[in-house]
């Protein structure tokens, strides 16, 4: 099976014709010939772009540019702002736009996190009707994120970077795994899934990182391989280690049989993604 990233944050510099909404993480740019081309010297074959909110908030128009040049390698996902009120057809036309898999919802002061939220309910019903898994960003907040999960158990949720709080720069805090059993614990819910992203940024040593695995095997041992997808983030991670040490840890991991690394590292994302 191919190798392919399940999050990656491609955007262009900042410039007049396509203004940054906030600052980036650490490049002027991360365009889509970039990532390509870091992808190409790790033997990575394809990735799910999300849309960059701190670059571009909801306006996917970049991701999509680069998904129109490289159609083999990349799927587009979306966050999306579940106070529009015209969400359902906002999520109606995303559905309908070509290389469009997904959309996001980020949890966070200001922006709606309760479940019965009328403006997050649409949100996650138009989801569910239009097959479009939904990519939940709960890190620091998964007891919010489960009240999401248990209401809406017909809508694929797909809990971003573990569900846990991970550092944008060192130090690595020592308590970074410590709501690891909260996040296993969300297992019980046959509609989520996990990606497996951003994983390296949560070790204490240096790379490759060897001491994440019995943490990232307890999620694997929980949820099943049928519902874990490894990811890199990048370029979110720059201040913590480069694009190919977010790769090379799991591609050459002895942890891991080739078999299960084949849906690690992409055949569970065909699924989840319909790709």
């Amino acid at each position: 099976m191919p190798i392919i990233d399940v999050q990656v944050h491609p955007f262009d510099r900042d410039h007049s014709g396509r203004p940054w909404a906030g600052p980036s993480h650490g490049l002027k740019s991360a365009t889509g010939d970039e990532m390509v081309a870091a992808m190409n010297a790790v033997g990575v074959d394809a990735a799910i772009m999300v849309s960059s909110f701190s670059a571009y908030r909801y306006d996917p128009s970049y991701a999509l540019e680069v998904y129109r040049k490289y159609p083999d390698r990349f799927r587009v996902v979306t966050p999306v702002d579940a106070t529009d009120p015209t969400i359902d057809d906002v999520v109606a036309r995303w559905a309908a736009t070509e290389g469009a898999r997904g959309i996001r919802i980020i949890l966070r002061e200001g922006m709606p996190m309760e479940p019965d939220h009328p403006g997050l309910s649409r949100t996650l019903n138009a989801a569910a009707r239009h097959g479009l898994p939904v990519n939940l960003l709960c890190w620091g907040m998964l007891d919010k994120g489960a009240a999401i999960m248990r209401r809406f158990a017909d809508t694929v949720i797909v809990v971003d970077h573990l569900g846990l709080l991970q550092p944008m720069r060192p130090p690595v805090p020592a308590t970074v795994w410590a709501e690891l059993p909260t996040l296993v614990a969300l297992a019980q819910y046959p509609n989520v899934r996990v990606k497996v992203s951003g994983a390296c940024t949560m070790s204490h040593q240096p790379f490759p990182y060897d001491d994440i695995w019995d943490n990232v095997l307890r999620v694997i041992d929980g949820f099943g391989l049928d519902r874990c997808m490894w990811g890199t983030d990048w370029t979110r991670t720059i201040q913590m280690l480069t694009y190919e040490q977010g790769v090379v840890p799991f591609r050459d991991s002895t942890r891991l049989s080739a078999a299960d690394k084949a849906m690690l590292m992409g055949g569970t994302l065909q699924q989840v993604y319909r790709w």
